[in-house]
């Protein structure tokens, strides 16, 4: 059956490649869609520079010929303006004056005029435009080409197996095969189990699951971790989760170049990869990395921050003070006397920013830029989009080590959700890659406090 997309801004905006991912199918862009690029082309950030890809795509197209008759695409389909059906009537309650509503009429005009065999479908990442198409009989969708599947979301990079018990001595000297171990299925079963490269395992041996032992897929076998007995900073793991946690972030650049952790709020993320951090820069000086940039995406951080008064730093000061709050922690590991000088605990963080030791910058200020041996912490990841995830990975100096930390349930940017933010993204399709390594650590290994734990299990 032939298809008819409809293509809403912001599907521009956050993907400004879209027009090219409808296979043979007919593309319509709305005239409004046009207005409201063309609102946004100046505008700082990401939008912008989105806006200004997906304008000049367009211009691509239009010295081929006409845009509102059609024109032919690489794909096999066609793209073309719709400046029509201005006079299609909407309920009353649906003025004409809003953009979503123009582009309501025109999928309304494209139904009316339509053939026998072909579909008209309205693509949007606006919920609410969805639902108000859905009242009026439009079929609407998601810009799916980003989404990850429910199974790509389930993935851990961790898993619990059986080892036979005569490999458990052998596994300290030289690891096991990956060809010995299984898991066991519902009727006690033995079932093979399908690892992917730099996974971590827990392994329990069969005849007494009392021992067990941790490791890491490497190649066709199953490793010890190197610095499972390391402490960076001072600070040592309290549960498997940070073990792998540990493993990852400790590993040198050239080995592990981009490390993704996935886990609720209280499991670490943020303290355990500045510790390590600080450890590789203070304790062990011997030139792996220049600094630590810390960076967090934010839902009105990168839309809004050139409004704000003051230069770069202070204008990000307020969205980085849990960076500050993890800081206190690694410097003054005293949890009884930690506060009893403030000013002094004040000075040892300024010493650390003033020294170049960590520098925090805004994530479109970083847009661009090849940064070289440095120790880079992207913060909240899950509010990133898979273009910005996709510009800082690629975009990798030399001997740097990119860290994405963030939870893909609790979206706070517009438009992204679970499955298409740019942690969950870059965790599907950096999955298997020798150079990636990622673990998401359990709502049971949250070490904030007692009363954060038993709201876990409560609320």
């Amino acid at each position: 059956m032939k298809k008819t997309y409809v293509i809403d801004t912001n599907v521009l905006i956050q993907a400004p490649y879209a027009l090219d991912c409808f296979e043979d199918n007919s593309l319509v862009i709305p005239l409004v869609v046009l207005e409201e690029l063309d609102g946004l082309k100046k505008t700082e950030g990401e939008k912008g520079a989105n806006a200004r890809t997906a304008v000049r795509r367009l211009e691509e197209y239009r010295n081929r010929g006409n845009l509102l008759e059609g024109i032919q695409m690489e794909t096999g389909g066609s793209i073309r303006i719709e400046k029509n059906f201005v006079n299609v009537q909407l309920p009353e309650d649906l003025p004409d004056d809003k953009a979503d509503n123009r582009i309501l009429k025109v999928c309304k005009g494209l139904l009316e005029e339509k053939k026998q065999d072909e579909q008209i479908i309205l693509v949007t990442k606006d919920i609410v435009l969805r639902l108000k198409a859905q009242i009026l009989g439009i079929k609407a969708e998601d810009f799916t080409t980003e989404q990850i599947s429910e199974d790509d979301a389930l993935y851990t990079g961790r898993c619990e197996v059986f080892v036979p018990e005569e490999m458990v001595k052998e596994f300290k000297k030289k690891g096991v095969n990956v060809k010995d171990i299984y898991r066991s299925d519902e009727e006690g079963n033995h079932v093979s189990q399908e690892l992917v490269e730099n996974e971590f395992v827990i392994l329990k041996a069969d005849q007494s699951t009392k021992k067990t032992l941790l490791g890491r897929v490497h190649g066709n076998k199953i490793v010890p971790l190197t610095y499972k007995k390391s402490k960076p900073y001072g600070v040592s793991p309290r549960n498997v989760g940070q073990y792998f946690m540990q493993e990852a972030l400790m590993t040198s650049a050239e080995e592990a170049p981009l490390v993704i952790i996935k886990g609720m709020a209280g499991t670490a993320k943020t303290f355990y990869s500045l510790a390590v951090g600080m450890e590789k820069i203070y304790n062990n000086p011997n030139g792996e990395y220049r600094r630590i940039i810390v960076c967090r995406p934010n839902a009105q951080f990168d839309d809004d921050i050139g409004f704000l008064p003051g230069d770069e730093q202070e204008k990000i000061a307020p969205l980085m003070r849990p960076i500050v709050d993890n800081l206190e922690q690694i410097l003054d590991s005293d949890d009884k006397s930690r506060y009893d000088d403030e000013t002094m605990l004040s000075d040892k963080i300024m010493e650390v920013f003033e020294r170049g030791i960590i520098q925090t910058e805004a994530l479109n200020f970083i847009r661009g830029r090849s940064i070289a041996k440095t120790y880079l912490i992207i913060d909240e990841a899950q509010n990133m989009t898979p273009n910005q995830v996709k510009g800082i990975i690629t975009r990798a100096g030399k001997d740097t080590k990119i860290i994405l930390l963030g939870d893909p349930n609790q979206i706070d940017k517009p438009f992204l959700d679970e499955r298409t933010n740019g942690l969950s993204y870059a965790a599907k399709y950096m999955k298997g890659s020798s150079y990636c390594w990622q673990v998401t650590l359990s709502a049971e290994e949250c070490e904030r406090s007692d009363l954060a734990m038993d709201a876990v299990k409560r609320l």
